[in-house]
């Protein structure tokens, strides 16, 4: 008989006693040499099945098509197996093999590839199933094929009783054929355009690009080519607006809303494409987290630091195109951003010591550093993969990526490098990491003690190629140092529970082909990372953390878990917020004042230390490439190598690290969405900014000259505008080095906790 592809699959478990026979003839088919039972009795079978049938951790099923018996299945633990042992092995993995029997007529083409697809529907169909283990014989090609067809990684060569067999592993997420782009429907795609251009409209009219008409009753009409779009807003302080998406009129296309004001927002024409690209991943990117990740705000308030991580859906809050992503394929989506939530094992390669440069803290050395980041046996490991190439482990550091920056950038445009053994790779290390919403930058999950990971990452995302600069980098543990020395010494930064994530070491490649060139180029930031103390071990009894991203949040609902946690907080939501803005606000005000010390104080780049719900201190990071002393050497010194730092600025720019940053950056968003959930006012909100700027001012005296200067409560400050600066470059929004001749201004806006002018 044979099988037609259309057929509907459906399992059965073995009854040894039945299907003894049936099984006998597939098992002994010439065929089905690699099955190892050529020679088997009818008796030997149904003995081999009554074990497998006795034992809880092996099973077996008939495949049925058209209620026909087509194929046999069985999963087992592979960790109670002959692969038990096997370093390669995890929690979550489900050993698989599968017979399809013998055809009793003509072949059907693909009939083998549906069922093998079948078979591992099966086996994902369990989700504590994270990866699908198989070891065939490493002389039958054709199965082989089907595995990586499938998704499989071939491993390595192993010996197994009676064969050598290629061990091979499948994530759920390299799963070919597994509803890859079941996100992607009309009714999603709706529901990500309308959100998408909501934040488009409020984003572009807050920077002044466009100016929605009133038409009365809460509506506003806003003309685009030859599209007139109405729909329902409400504005609040710092002309920040709120759309409602379901309002929007006639149903939005978001690529075709941007082509049409492309001459209005300024996008040069070669770029268009490039934006339209990022907008478009940001649109896949959001209609997969409507399908796979509709977190309810009730399950967050009491989440752990990485499932809040893992469910932040919006990314930056005032970018459009935020979640870019160009060169991630649809599987590196799943394998590495953040809401996928999916573990990641860095690669390792060795880089020859004399063409890289590692720099550290000052209380770090080399030995501690490897010892502390590779478990015990790993480091000895690598050593010997060098020593078995005839390499001098001695002449190598050993130098993290992120595991598609191998496979796309480093095993091929970096080949000559890897010939010549430059570079070698080590494979995976030991520990799983989450991907944060930095998408490049990892948290050690399975030493959540140990340091963060960050690492070059060739991908196009918000207006920068994510890559990491050896060169720039080498003063960065340096000026870590100097910013936490400073931090730490502080009284008043200490009686705010403000603190600083250093980040302790940082690595880079620089023998290759493009560092000998005279121009830089991105290239020269392809092979580095970074090393950044995690916030875990300086936890307080009973304290939590969060990412400060996750005040911003509204799941798909519409449920904001800002709102959440102060209704499940002990405090009133005024006096949640002046603990909130004493852990995040007061200490950037005295930094500036005291130190014309400037952070770039985002969401992504502030982690909340909360008890009881209620932020009680802060983590700063992400310091070597987002921080500027912007004053003189008379007033500030700085030692030699931290002097990169240091600007020069008029004193309205100097202020906007505040005004811009803070208030206009993260604040007007939290603002917003406390007055719309009917928690606090806005302006009730924007006065306790006002008294915590000063209180902060009463209590230091000594410091009102500085504050005078910077004026944060001036009635007006220049708007600077962020969504410009992708729009005018969106391959590279600003020089890094010199980012403020790089702004772009809309001339001022009202200041909500300013002076009556």
């Amino acid at each position: 008989m044979s099988y037609g592809a259309s057929k509907p699959i459906t399992f059965e478990p073995v009854d040894p006693a039945r299907d003894a026979e049936l099984l006998h003839r597939w098992v002994t088919h010439p065929r089905s040499a690699f099955w190892m039972m050529q020679d088997a009795t009818v008796e030997a079978v149904r003995e081999e099945y009554a074990g497998i049938a006795a034992n809880p951790r092996h099973d077996a099923f008939l495949g049925y098509v058209d209620g026909a018996p087509a194929f046999l299945m069985e999963t087992y633990d592979p960790h109670h197996s002959p692969l038990a042992g096997f370093s390669e092995l995890r929690p979550g993995d489900l050993g698989m093999h599968v017979l399809v029997a013998p055809p009793e007529g003509e072949s059907v083409p693909g009939f083998t590839t549906r069922v093998f697809g079948a078979v591992m529907a099966r086996c994902f169909a369990d989700p504590s199933v994270l990866r699908v283990v198989v070891e065939p014989d490493v002389r039958n090609r054709a199965i082989r094929a089907k595995n990586v067809a499938a998704g499989f990684v071939e491993v390595r060569e192993v010996a197994v009783p009676g064969k050598t067999a290629m061990l091979s592993i499948c994530a759920r997420q390299d799963w070919v054929g597994s509803g890859e782009v079941d996100h992607l429907t009309p009714e999603l795609l709706d529901l990500a355009q309308r959100h998408l251009v909501a934040k488009a409209i409020a984003e572009y009219a807050h920077e002044r690009l466009v100016a929605p008409a009133p038409t009365g009753d809460g509506r506003y009409a806003l003309e685009v080519g030859a599209t007139t779009y109405t729909f329902r807003a409400r504005t609040h302080a710092l002309e920040h607006w709120v759309v409602d998406p379901a309002s929007i009129e006639p149903a939005p296309d978001v690529q075709v809303f941007i082509a049409q004001l492309a001459p209005v927002l300024g996008i040069p024409g070669e770029l268009l494409p490039t934006y339209l690209e990022e907008i478009a991943s940001t649109l896949a990117s959001a209609a997969w987290k409507l399908r796979h990740r509709r977190v309810p705000v009730a399950d967050l308030v009491d989440a752990d630091y990485q499932e809040i991580e893992a469910a932040m859906t919006e990314g930056h809050p005032a970018f459009v195109a935020n979640n870019g992503r160009i060169g991630f394929g649809l599987d590196d989506y799943r394998a590495y951003a953040p809401e996928a939530g999916a573990a990641v094992r860095m690669h390792w390669v060795a880089a020859r010591r004399e063409l890289t440069r590692l720099s550290l803290a000052a209380d770090q050395s080399e030995e501690e550093l490897y010892a502390g980041e590779l478990t015990p046996g790993t480091g000895d490991a690598f050593r010997e993969r060098l020593t078995g190439l005839g390499l001098d482990p001695e002449d190598y550091l050993f130098l993290p990526v992120h595991p598609w920056q191998w496979r796309n950038k480093l095993a091929i445009t970096f080949a000559p490098d890897v010939a010549r053994r430059d570079l070698v790779h080590l494979g995976e290390g030991p520990d799983d990491h989450r991907p944060q919403q930095s998408i490049r930058t990892f948290f050690n999950s399975s030493r959540p003690e140990r340091h963060y990971v960050k690492t070059a990452l060739a991908i196009q995302n918000m207006g920068f190629v994510r890559g990491l600069s050896p060169a720039y980098m080498e003063a960065t543990p340096a000026i870590n140092d100097w910013v936490a020395d400073t931090v730490h010494r502080d009284a008043e930064l200490r009686s705010c529970g403000f603190e600083v994530l250093r980040e302790v070491a940082a690595i880079g490649y620089t023998g290759d082909a493009f560092h000998r060139l005279a121009a830089p180029s991105p290239y020269r930031k392809m092979i580095a990372a970074l090393w950044r103390e995690s916030p875990v071990p300086r936890l307080a009894e009973g304290e939590r953390l969060t990412t400060m991203a996750a005040l911003l949040h509204r799941d798909a609902d519409g449920d904001a878990l800002v709102t959440a946690w102060i209704k499940a907080s002990p405090v009133d939501a005024a006096t949640w917020v002046r603990s909130y803005l004493r852990a995040y606000l007061r200490p950037l005000v005295h930094c500036l004042h005291a130190y014309d010390l400037a952070f770039m104080p985002h969401g992504e780049n502030l982690v909340l230390r909360m008890r009881d719900h209620v932020p009680v201190g802060a983590f700063m990071k992400d310091i070597g490439e987002e921080v500027a002393v912007m004053t003189t050497a008379d007033r500030v010194p700085l030692p030699p190598e931290v002097e990169r730092i240091r600007g020069t600025f008029p004193d309205d720019v100097k202020a906007l690290a505040v005004h811009t940053d803070v208030m206009d950056g993260v604040l007007r968003f939290l603002a917003a969405i406390l007055d719309e959930d009917g928690v606090l006012a806005g302006e009730e909100f924007w006065g306790l900014v006002r008294e915590c700027v000063e209180q902060h001012a009463a209590d230091h005296p000594e410091l009102a000259e500085a504050a005078a200067s910077y004026d944060l409560l001036r009635p007006r400050f220049r708007h600077s505008c962020l969504n410009r600066l992708q729009l005018r470059n969106t391959l590279q929004m600003v020089d890094l080095a010199d980012q403020a001749e790089s702004l772009i201004f809309a001339g001022t806006l009202a200041n909500p906790i300013g002076r009556p002018s």
